[in-house]
């Protein structure tokens, strides 16, 4: 674990002593804050409506503000974490730094778990933007906080499936252009499966949307941790190691 930690300090750092990070961060609080504040408008805008036709219909901060909006950070993250992945190994290949690697007595799995573990980290740096967003509504409001930890859980989970296939996909080329843009491709049809079984109910349909991570990210915004879906999640971010752990292991032959 020594050698794992010394590779997520190393990649953590490269982050921050560049301009990576920060942009991400302001970018992704941006565009957060402006989702944020648009929901929150038509919350009160909405209350105060009802009020003053006299309706009592229950309104709920956790349903009609939290939910909707970390569904959409599901979204943004199809954007963000091709970018934080691009550079783990492409960088390395394009420098020549991965020969160095690849031949150091540090084992292909500490290398991978401490680059997978800095770009997870850096993506928990996202969420915490969001988090400062919700302490208005903690403040002036009263939602519910075990559905709110339910649903940061299911992007974490989530985001390390889709940093892990990201992971791999850095391995397969040295230009970082091009593993940015196959990590998107990929996340994106592993977004929209979901979409197939809208308009078709055949077996195959359903396979696809089972492959979704929409799809299991849905009982995680509603505040209920299903194994099964927390299974599907860490099975792809085993899986996207383990490929990730054989690409390495012909770059370490080659070298």
């Amino acid at each position: 674990m020594k050698n794992t930690w010394i590779i997520f300090s190393k990649e953590m750092k490269s982050y921050f002593s560049s301009w990576v990070a920060y942009v991400l961060l302001v970018l992704f609080a941006v565009a957060f804050g402006y989702m944020f504040w648009i929901a929150l408008d038509y919350f009160v805008t909405a209350g105060m409506e009802m009020q003053m036709s006299g309706q009592s219909y229950p309104m709920s901060i956790n349903e009609q503000i939290i939910r909707p909006l970390l569904g959409n950070v599901s979204v943004l993250s199809l954007f963000f974490i091709p970018v934080i992945t691009m550079r783990l190994f492409a960088e390395e290949k394009r420098t020549g730094t991965i020969e160095l690697l690849a031949t150091s007595p540090v084992r292909d799995f500490e290398i991978i778990f401490g680059k997978w573990l800095a770009a997870l980290g850096l993506y928990a740096c996202l969420l915490a933007c969001t988090a400062i967003d919700f302490v208005f509504l903690f403040v002036y409001g009263h939602p519910d906080l075990k559905p709110l930890a339910a649903a940061y859980l299911g992007l974490l989970l989530q985001a390390g499936g889709l940093l892990a296939l990201g992971t791999f996909i850095s391995t397969l080329t040295r230009n970082q252009i091009i593993a940015g843009a196959s990590t998107f491709a990929a996340c994106l049809m592993l977004y929209v499966f979901a979409w197939v079984s809208g308009f078709n109910s055949s077996t195959w349909a359903t396979v696809l949307a089972y492959l979704s991570v929409v799809t299991h990210d849905d009982s995680f915004a509603k505040g209920v941790i299903e194994s099964k879906d927390a299974i599907y999640y860490l099975t792809v971010i085993f899986l996207g190691l383990f490929f990730t752990a054989r690409s390495m292991e012909s770059l370490r032959w080659r070298a």
